[in-house]
């Protein structure tokens, strides 16, 4: 069954009702949708919420959010730079000499991904070469889905090999970068990671559906079902996902959310009622060759209007969140991945289109 729901006005918003049904009908298992714009608000879902049955995916699910979750991280990193306990542009290792980071690697180099760290996921070259880092995929993965990897651990290992470029000198997407900063946040503000996030960013914009679940698997209600396909000895094998400890990924991607949630963030955060002004202005300055501010994209649309997002993945989800620059118009997206023998390159091609599509419907 593949159905749009929309408790606001179906008939008004067509073109939107058709996004959703068109992206399901690519390849996707289920769908859920929120736009917030001048005309109001529209909230939709499409598809299943679990394989083999016929309920669509609830309109206030929660779900994954994978690197959306940068976003919430780089956020409550620059207010503890408001604080003035951290500044953007001094030594990391000054905080952390625990560690015994290159000194010439900054906070605004982990939140931009100018910092050269190996990425602890890892690395992946322009010529081919693939340099392993711990086990996210595959049999390897789906053995230890309930392991509890701890962030020193995760940046240790990124550690102990080589640095892919000198610190300011590149640009490299980079998990690693976004551990560290949890680990700043946890020195300076003297509580843990999750608590800060609740005590400066979740409880203040009443964000009641997004969790930092730590080492958690569970994941709360109403909530549709993930699922992971992969090929293990030639064949081809689907996993429900659902329940997986996120700690391999940490503060680089391991929050829950729902549609709702992300909408209220994202436009407080882009309509200036999070961060001072100056601190709004640093985040949204992308590097000049990548596109990447302090944890979030900087994109042009085919009209010539800057919008701002992050994107999210994990097995079975994939996350969106888009606003304009005032917060007045953002989009805010669950997908879930069904049973096809859908592999990293024909999944990605799907996001990258559906993201489109979307863009293109709201902006």
């Amino acid at each position: 069954m593949s159905e749009t729901s929309d408790r606001h006005a179906h008939a008004h918003r067509p073109e939107l009702q058709k996004a959703v049904q068109d992206i399901v009908d690519s390849g996707w298992a289920g769908v859920q949708l929120r736009v917030n714009d001048p005309r109001g608000e529209w909230v939709g879902s499409a598809g299943v919420a679990e394989l083999g049955g016929s309920a669509r995916p609830p309109v206030d699910g929660h779900f994954r959010i994978g690197s959306n979750t940068k976003t919430f991280t780089a956020t409550l990193v620059l207010l503890l730079v408001a604080d003035g306990l951290l500044g953007l542009d001094d030594p990391v290792a000054d905080h952390l000499p625990e560690y015994e980071l290159d000194r010439r690697i900054t906070l605004r180099m982990l939140l931009q991904h100018t910092s050269g760290l190996f990425n602890f996921t890892g690395e992946h070259f322009e010529d081919g070469t693939v340099v392993p880092g711990i086990a996210w995929e595959g049999q390897e993965w789906v053995d230890d889905i309930l392991r509890t990897y701890r962030p020193e651990e995760l940046v240790r290992l990124a550690l102990s090999k080589p640095a892919r470029f000198e610190p300011g000198t590149d640009w490299s997407y980079s998990n690693t970068n976004y551990v560290l900063a949890r680990l700043l946040v946890e020195k300076v503000s003297g509580r843990p990671f999750g608590e800060e996030m609740r005590r400066r960013i979740l409880a203040p914009l009443g964000l009641t559906g997004t969790v930092v679940p730590e080492a958690s698997p569970e994941i709360p209600e109403p909530h549709v079902h993930a699922y992971y396909t992969y090929r293990n000895a030639d064949q081809w094998r689907t996993l429900d996902v659902t329940r997986a400890n996120p700690s391999w990924i940490s503060a680089a991607g391991d929050m829950i959310s729902t549609t709702r949630d992300l909408h209220v963030f994202i436009s407080a955060l882009m309509g200036g009622r999070i961060l001072p002004p100056a601190l709004l202005d640093e985040m949204r300055t992308p590097h000049p060759a990548f596109g990447y501010g302090l944890g979030l994209f900087v994109q042009q649309t085919q009209d010539g209007a800057t919008i701002y997002t992050h994107n999210g993945g994990m097995w079975g989800w994939a996350a969106l969140m888009f606003s304009s620059a005032d917060g007045a118009t953002t989009f805010t997206a669950s997908f879930t991945t069904g049973d096809a023998e859908l592999d990293m390159a024909k999944a990605g091609a799907l996001f990258v289109e559906a993201q489109n599509r979307l863009i293109a419907e709201v902006f």
